[in-house]
């Protein structure tokens, strides 16, 4: 099934109609508050370094991260989102030549000003969890775990593990996203990076 192509204005109006938006802050909190402890237990901090998560191509899943991001993207003024269309729209560009290609892909987020997201309250789940060392526990697998970034090694990979669980956050999105599309009669695989998200609303945004 190819990737669907999503309606902003229908997804908008069903996010606002269901109250989801808040919903999903109420879970971003808890992300951040979990992932900040964990933080804090190893001494880390993020300041910028050459394996950038900014740079590393992520997919993203949900139709309702995608509403929430475009809902902080449209309160920018019209000037700077012209800006961050153009930088969307040479990102797109060079992805899709270097999948063509088969080759590695490095590129900065359109999104990211001299080091800092312009988004940083809206931006989706795996920008907030990405960094430090994780698990996750699928339904009916085994337990799985992860490393932290470089930067974390680098700096805290001497520290013995915390335990830092994303399952209830990926659990809870899940639930909180099957609930939003039935809000918007929204069906099939959503696979978008930041740049097609910003590209996918061209029209009204600009």
């Amino acid at each position: 099934m190819n990737p669907m192509t999503p309606d902003y204005n229908a997804i908008l109006s069903a996010a606002d109609a269901g109250g989801f938006f808040r919903r999903l802050e109420t879970l971003y909190a808890a992300m951040d508050r979990d992932y900040d402890a964990a933080a804090r237990h190893y001494g880390f901090f993020c300041a910028g370094c050459g394996d950038n998560c900014c740079l590393t191509r992520f997919y993203h899943h949900t139709a309702i991260e995608y509403a929430y991001l475009l809902s902080g993207f449209f309160q920018l003024p019209r000037d700077r989102r012209i800006v961050y269309m153009e930088r969307a729209a040479a990102y797109s560009g060079e992805l899709e030549g270097a999948e063509r290609g088969k080759k590695a892909f490095r590129h900065m987020c359109p999104l990211n000003d001299a080091g800092l997201c312009v988004l940083y309250d809206y931006r989706p789940m795996i920008c907030r969890l990405h960094g430090i060392p994780h698990e996750l526990s699928p339904p009916g697998q085994a337990k799985t775990f992860g490393a932290g970034c470089d930067a974390f090694e680098a700096q805290c990979g001497h520290i013995a593990y915390r335990p830092f669980d994303r399952t209830p956050f990926y659990t809870g999105l899940a639930g909180l996203e099957r609930r939003f599309r039935e809000q918007a009669g929204a069906a099939g695989k959503f696979k978008m990076t930041v740049a097609g998200m910003l590209i996918s609303t061209r029209e009204c945004a600009l």
